[in-house]
């Protein structure tokens, strides 16, 4: 990474109100998957004109919310795992 790209990713990191490249580049995944989520409704997103824009701080609560929900299921164990214990 140069020090350009680090400087953007800084900026992007800093900014509250993010574009759909700035919010890809956030979250670590392409725009096209961020534009997959809004059309979802999977992901917090406003229009604002014609563009989608996202909160910094409504993503991150998102990110908390997402990883708490996930969690729990880590802990357990896959079904077939369960499974293949049980029958040695």
């Amino acid at each position: 990474m140069d020090v350009v790209e680090k400087a953007k990713g800084t900026m992007a990191d800093s900014r509250e109100v993010m574009n759909i490249r700035q919010a890809s580049q956030y979250l670590g995944v392409s725009p096209d998957t961020l534009y997959k989520y809004v059309g979802e409704q999977k992901i917090p997103a406003f229009k604002l004109g014609n563009r989608w824009r996202f909160k910094k701080s409504r993503l991150d609560q998102w990110m908390e919310e997402k990883s708490s929900e996930m969690e729990p299921q880590a802990k357990r164990k896959p079904k077939a795992a369960s499974k293949a214990a049980g029958a040695q």
